[in-house]
């Protein structure tokens, strides 16, 4: 018989049953899967993936901007309550 040992992780309940319902459409068990990740790691002398923050162009950060002033300052924003208000007012020859 093999030797084993245990490790305990500690994750949130979403976290674990939304795992459990992945790994049981694989036929496995989280166990399997963590023992997987860690030949996988054996194997690739490191992680058995590419880890790297997302990096945005200008253009995204400024919209991640803008939305965060919208959302800080609602009341200075037109918003619309429908796709058929909104083309309304953008087909308004009245405004600028």
């Amino acid at each position: 018989m093999t030797d084993t040992a245990v490790i305990n992780i500690q994750t949130d309940t979403e976290t674990k049953t939304a795992i459990e319902e992945i790994y049981s459409a694989f036929g496995i068990s989280i166990s399997d899967a963590v023992n997987i990740f860690f030949k996988k790691s054996i194997m690739q002398n490191g992680l058995p993936f590419s880890m790297q923050l997302p990096r945005y162009n200008a253009e995204t950060l400024a919209a991640v901007a803008e939305v965060q002033e919208i959302k800080k300052n609602p009341h200075l924003y037109k918003g619309f309550h429908s796709v058929q208000e909104l083309f309304e007012d953008l087909n308004n020859d009245d405004e600028i």
